[in-house]
């Protein structure tokens, strides 16, 4: 999951980055993605890597970099977190 919010006049350009990633890494079966707003014009994107190796893979592949890349110079990333654990809804049995 990352947070982040577009540099100053960058807004449409982010957005059609973040497209554009999107894209790559669905058509190459690396992850599936959900992008949220907030109020506060901040944007959250939830990332579902199919597996490890795919997460590698992306880390690696040019189409992928080059959209990281061009990113770097139109948001800042305000928080991210690479891995979350699942919590149990289950009722706790004691």
């Amino acid at each position: 999951m990352a947070i982040w919010e577009p540099l100053p006049e960058m807004e449409a350009a982010s957005l059609a980055t973040i497209r554009e990633l999107i894209a790559v890494l669905a058509r190459k079966g690396y992850s599936r993605d959900l992008l949220y707003r907030s109020p506060d014009s901040h944007f959250v994107l939830l990332r579902y890597w199919k597996s490890e190796e795919a997460r590698q893979a992306a880390q690696e592949d040019p189409e992928v970099l080059r959209r990281w890349a061009r990113l770097g110079n139109e948001i800042r990333i305000l928080k991210v977190y690479e891995k979350l654990g699942v919590v149990s809804l289950e009722p706790v049995k004691s």
